[in-house]
């Protein structure tokens, strides 16, 4: 990769939990000089994260960016080429959460346009300002993993010739089911985080394939990461026992890793990656 004073990254979602466990680890593994945006939707929620860690005796910088928003995620691209010319670090961690007390047929919806269209807005609109020996990655989970998926539903994410625009597609179709209460009739998983990690790490699979002579000339790395088990708000109400779970900082570390591989590494590319290890896609 660059020298540490070239280096620009972007973190989304990173107000708290692990993106702003992140932010930390990358601001503490980057040089001094090297610029690390905490990107964040809520600009007070953002501007408050980077005062702690500016109490902690960090610089991070503040983006706003929802990745919802199409707009606000070419804005935020549009200043960080204006500023640097070029990114070398892209986590893209932003994600909704679901809720307990809520039907999922009625927060999928919202629940896919961030996860899954969400990453996709990342994509489009970073991916251009890569770096050669960039490091590209999208927080993912284990469960994107197609042994978790009904075999009739595995050509959808993984066949020949998808595009990006597939895997987006399926990822609507899973929405009308799952709203329309057809979804398990389908062969769909009851819980929606399993189809959304699905596609999340299938479009990592389709950039990097799509991508792969220019990335592998370039040195650009593309990877999907699970962090494993994180004790954080949005993980509690869905596991009895935490006891096991990691805090943010130590599931950020095996992230941080992936994100400053040195120039000239090869692997891993275009892969799930957990606790530094290829995670089985089928």
């Amino acid at each position: 990769m660059p020298d540490a004073a070239q280096k620009v990254a972007l973190v989304t979602g990173a107000n708290q939990g692990l993106g702003l466990a992140l932010v930390r680890g990358l601001r503490r593994t980057l040089g001094e000089e090297s610029v690390v945006y905490l990107a964040a939707r809520d600009a007070d929620r953002g501007e408050a994260a980077c005062s702690l860690l500016q109490r902690e005796g960090l610089t991070p910088d503040f983006i706003q960016l929802d990745i919802t928003d199409a707009a606000s995620v070419a804005a935020a691209a549009g200043k960080i080429r204006a500023r640097h010319g070029g990114i070398d670090i892209v986590i893209q961690n932003a994600a909704a959460r679901i809720t307990r007390d809520t039907p999922q047929a009625d927060q999928v919806a919202g629940f896919v346009d961030t996860n899954n269209h969400g990453t996709l807005r990342v994509i489009e609109a970073f991916v251009p300002l890569l770096r050669d020996h960039a490091r590209f990655i999208v927080v993912a989970s284990s469960f994107g993993s197609l042994r978790n998926l009904d075999p009739r539903l595995h050509g959808k994410f993984d066949a020949p010739g998808l595009t990006l625009r597939d895997i987006e597609r399926a990822m609507d179709e899973f929405v009308s089911l799952t709203r329309a209460g057809m979804a398990r009739q389908e062969g769909w998983p009851d819980w929606i985080n399993v189809p959304s990690k699905i596609g999340q790490v299938a479009a990592v699979r389709v950039l990097a394939r799509e991508k792969a002579d220019e990335f592998r000339r370039r040195g650009i790395l593309v990877n999907a990461a699970c962090p494993g088990l994180i004790d954080t708000e949005a993980s509690r109400p869905w596991f009895e026992d935490m006891s096991k779970a990691a805090t943010p900082d130590e599931g950020a570390r095996d992230l941080v890793w992936l994100a400053t591989l040195p120039a000239g590494t090869q692997e891993p590319y275009g892969i799930l990656v957990r606790h530094r290890k290829p995670h089985p896609w089928t």
